[in-house]
């Protein structure tokens, strides 16, 4: 899924929440005397927020928990960004010879935070209890490639196995994975967090691991309380290529953007994750030499909640129609400063098998062509919609804008529907519970079109979080998936995006890019091409 190529790369972002953001400290947290509940001395402050679960690795599909997952945690592999190759972590080897079955080798002398090592079983046992059903983990469908994953995750009625049948240990260092059919792309997959291995005593109590948990990264856990901060330590005993420069990360919460960029500005921390709409236009004068502007690979979108009433049967001219309704144009160059582009179809720029122009023409803005397709289609049912999205991400001037222009090109009735947390924001997607329609970031979880169309759009998938289902797209997604080499699955998954235009289950808005700066009291702060702060790298010099 990523070989050589000349175009950027970019991975783990997952669901995007923007800029989450504020209970701004007002105090520079020096030292354990700030009242804060934390130490930072040493450590890097950043602008964080609540995650939307507990840290479980395979419970985690969001960028909040995502970034800490990360810190805590290191996996078989990370892929170079700039050439797309694979970086061996834990693993010493991934090899395979039909792309059926792989041989996955453990580097020795890895340990989990509590000093137990880090062995075949340690993979073997979590992935399969993530796949279990009965362990209902949000990335549970990341193993349905694994031989036996239906016998422990059934689509319907009991499980009949406890583990999966394509899993074995071979030795301490050593397992095979063998696939339902060969996937030439698999060992990219291997790089996303539902991977990563859990110590043996995780599963005395899972949902106490989840408050305190216990990773092999560079970082180590010391305490979270919730909706203030969740801090974690340098590890000294880490392993790995990348070890940390500096004593630790504070993530600190934030209920506004704007409170977050402004505490940025006071030296109260130290990185913003993305600055609120509000200060973008001034955001590189404020900050100089440290602020930070470059692309990364993810996509914003608006969902469509196709289980509701108003959605459920609708014909797809309407929903392409309100996608021309959008004058994308504008509202980049205007509310959101010139930091985005409009986006021509689902998948993000700068990944193997990116395409321009899959959405056609109607992800251009044209509100005569609009008004005719949401005519021909019988209309937009009650003529009113609403798009929900996070108040703590930065999205409300965007959203109105999106509603505003839809409104006046084509006279359906928009409102927003703010969910004060993205938390909250995540939960209602997941039960179900979008009156109409929701705004949707995503980001790579591996650099490969096919996450943003299998991952997103496929009826099983995790994160198809709308109910859209095709018969058509599966199968294309399914043909793509048997393709003998990398670059064929991708060519074949463009086929499976252009689908996408017939059947419209979201409308692509703009593809994303990192704005954010640093403090006077760190050095070394850069955003990798997944849209994250690289945490290790981060030296501290004034605290």
């Amino acid at each position: 899924m990523r070989g050589a190529r000349s175009a950027k790369w970019v991975t783990g972002a997952i669901v995007v929440a923007l800029a989450a953001s504020a209970c701004g400290s007002g105090d520079d947290g020096s030292g354990g005397g700030s009242g804060l509940g934390y130490d930072a001395t040493g450590k890097v402050i950043g602008e964080s927020a609540e995650p939307q679960k507990g840290l479980i690795p395979s419970d985690t599909m969001e960028a909040i928990g995502h970034e800490v997952i990360g810190a805590l945690w290191t996996g078989l592999i990370k892929t170079d960004p700039a050439t797309g190759e694979i970086i061996y972590m834990n693993a010493e080897s991934i090899t395979t010879e039909d792309s059926r079955t792989w041989t996955v080798t453990l580097k020795d002398g890895w340990t989990f935070h509590d000093g137990t090592p880090v062995t075949a079983d340690s993979y073997v046992k979590a992935w399969n209890w993530a796949a279990h059903i009965e362990n209902n983990q949000q990335n549970s469908s990341w193993f349905s490639d694994i031989a036996g994953y239906a016998d422990v995750h059934p689509a319907e009625g009991e499980p009949t196995a406890e583990t999966m049948s394509g899993l074995k240990a071979v030795d301490e260092h050593t397992f095979t994975i063998e696939l339902t059919q060969p996937l030439a792309y698999f060992n990219y997959k291997l790089e996303y967090n539902p991977f990563f291995p859990l110590p043996e005593s995780f599963y005395e109590d899972p949902a106490a691991a989840a408050e305190n948990p216990v990773g092999n990264g560079p970082y180590r856990f010391v305490s979270w309380e919730h909706n203030k901060f969740i801090d974690v330590e340098k590890w000294d005993e880490y392993q790995g290529p990348d070890a940390a420069q500096n004593e630790g990360v504070v993530f600190l919460n934030y209920a506004d953007s704007d409170a977050a960029y402004q505490d940025l500005l006071s030296d109260n921390i130290d990185y913003v994750r993305q600055v609120s709409p509000n200060n973008l236009a001034k955001f590189e004068q404020d900050l100089g030499e440290r602020a930070i502007n470059l692309p990364y690979a993810a996509i914003q979108t608006v969902n469509f909640a196709f289980y509701t009433d108003q959605w459920k049967d609708i014909d797809v001219r309407v929903l392409q129609g309100l996608s021309m309704a959008i004058d994308r144009e504008t509202i980049t160059s205007t509310v959101l400063q010139g930091t985005r582009v409009p986006a021509t179809g689902w998948v993000a720029k700068g990944v193997m098998g990116y395409e321009d122009g899959a959405c056609g023409p109607y992800c251009t803005y044209d509100p005569e062509t609009a008004e005719e397709l949401i005519e021909l289609g019988g209309g937009v049912p009650g003529n009113a919609i609403s798009l929900q999205y996070n108040a703590d991400g930065g999205h409300k001037e965007w959203v109105e804008a999106v509603c505003n222009s839809i409104r006046q090109a084509v006279g359906v009735e928009c409102t927003s529907d703010a969910k004060p947390t993205f938390q909250e924001d995540l939960d209602a997607r997941d039960n179900k519970q979008v009156k109409s329609m929701y705004r949707s970031g995503w980001g790579m979880d591996y650099p490969f079109n096919g996450n943003f169309l299998r991952d997103l759009y496929g009826t099983t998938s995790a994160g198809n979080k709308g109910g859209f289902s095709d018969k058509i797209f599966d199968e294309l997604v399914a043909e793509a998936d048997a393709a003998p080499t990398v670059e064929e699955s991708a060519a074949l998954y463009r086929a499976a995006e252009e689908r996408l235009a017939e059947t419209f289950p979201a409308i692509p808005l703009w593809y994303y890019e990192v704005q954010s700066g640093h403090s006077t009291k760190v050095d070394n702060v850069a955003f990798d091409l997944y849209g994250h702060p690289i945490l290790t790298d981060i030296t501290v010099t004034g605290r």
